[in-house]
């Protein structure tokens, strides 16, 4: 199923409100989308995203992509975000969107 124009702008607007020190997965993102797969997310990413904060989005387990990781963590812990070795500390820096309704 081809990604349509809105589905790719609700994805580049949830990754721009990701405040700095924090990190949100490709998975979180997907699913505020309302996208089926993070993999959308991800080719999103690669393809629309120089503009946007990207090295504040993630794999699932706190890891960047390998291409990127030492260039991400480094912009990650500038900004203040939790690094553990080679990855970021999910539990205290990830970033939850509101739904709709206005709950996390």
């Amino acid at each position: 199923m081809p990604t349509t124009d809105a589905e790719i702008e609700r994805v580049r607007e949830l990754v721009a409100t990701i405040p700095p020190g924090r990190v949100a997965t490709y998975g979180d993102i997907a699913a505020a989308a309302g996208l089926s797969t993070p993999r959308t997310v991800g080719w999103i990413m690669r393809t629309d995203a120089a503009d946007l904060p990207w090295h504040r989005v993630l794999r699932a387990n706190g890891t960047p992509a390998p291409h990127l990781n030492h260039r991400q963590l480094r912009l990650l812990a500038e900004e203040g975000c939790p690094v553990r070795g080679d990855r970021v500390d999910l539990a205290v820096a990830r970033h939850r969107f509101e739904s709709p309704g206005g709950t996390t």
